[in-house]
């Protein structure tokens, strides 16, 4: 068995083409981890955010591994936004999805929590933009600790190869959540703060929300309302692949658009009942 609409010889060889990209990717800033210079500010990216050197520099290895297959594939990517790569007249049907380096300033500071998020996609027509639905594979790679998180759709979810399934605490006074809630205008998080056992805000959503997969942390939220669907490509799956919940702030299915300028909130949970006692201290329902 194999994803939907996608052959096993090709899963096998853009699996072999995401594990290849983290890696490269890992290698080429890691002279730069901790360093000052890593920081400096090259240009804006597409997504309206100032590219730092290092960005640029794990940007610039994922495009090189993807120009090496020699195969069509489109990359979107926050620095560069939208870029068809390959020979030929033949539009590409594959998709990746990357925030090459997730985690920037934890990767510039040298704090040990940054990483990769690649997400693959299938277009269903070269007419209709892709959304998070059409996501077939995603891997979360931490950089500083070498774990990887994957999932594969209707296949479940790993970390470093070893299946893995979410939280069953169903108490929100004794969770452990990870949020980002910096800047966000939604008062009723102090709701969940004063319930909450514990909250970690460790900077990076692509490895946070993966966290909740295998049950290092029992939810995450971001509510700041701008959250790049582009982030949580890779870890959405993974999640939902684990058994675990992602919605919106309003507990709606999350299905935005594949591109930078697309942005979300986002609620994820161990279980469905957590989910809800998240929704109800937040007054949602």
């Amino acid at each position: 068995m194999g994803v939907v609409g996608m052959k096993k010889s090709d899963i096998y060889y853009w699996r072999s083409i995401a594990l290849k990209m983290a890696e490269q990717v890992q290698k080429a800033i890691a002279p730069l981890v901790g360093k000052e210079e890593a920081g400096e500010i090259i240009k804006m990216g597409v997504d309206g955010t100032p590219t730092k050197l290092i960005d640029l520099v794990a940007e610039d290895e994922t495009i090189n591994v993807l120009e090496n297959t020699g195969r069509p594939v489109t990359l979107i990517s926050e620095e560069i936004g939208y870029l068809k790569i390959g020979e030929g007249d033949s539009e590409p049907q594959i998709i990746f999805v990357v925030d090459p380096l997730d985690g920037t300033t934890n990767a510039i500071k040298n704090i040990p929590f940054y990483g990769i998020s690649i997400a693959i996609a299938e277009y269903h027509s070269s007419d209709v933009l892709p959304s998070l639905n059409d996501v077939k594979m995603g891997f979360v790679k931490n950089f500083a600790t070498d774990d990887i998180y994957e999932a594969m759709r209707g296949h479940g979810a790993y970390l470093n190869d070893e299946r893995i399934k979410p939280s069953g605490q169903e108490s929100l006074e004794e969770s452990s959540m990870g949020a980002f809630i910096y800047g966000t205008k939604f008062p009723k998080i102090d709701n969940i703060c004063r319930i909450i056992r514990r909250m970690r805000i460790l900077g990076s959503v692509a490895l946070e929300l993966s966290y909740v997969a295998n049950g290092a942390y029992d939810a995450f939220m971001d509510l700041r309302g701008n959250l790049r669907v582009v982030d949580i490509a890779a870890s959405k799956l993974i999640v939902e692949e684990a058994g675990g919940i992602v919605t919106t702030e309003r507990g709606d299915p999350l299905n935005g658009l594949l591109n930078v300028k697309e942005r979300t909130s986002l609620i994820a949970a161990g279980n469905r009942q957590l989910h809800q006692e998240i929704m109800k201290a937040l007054e949602v329902i």
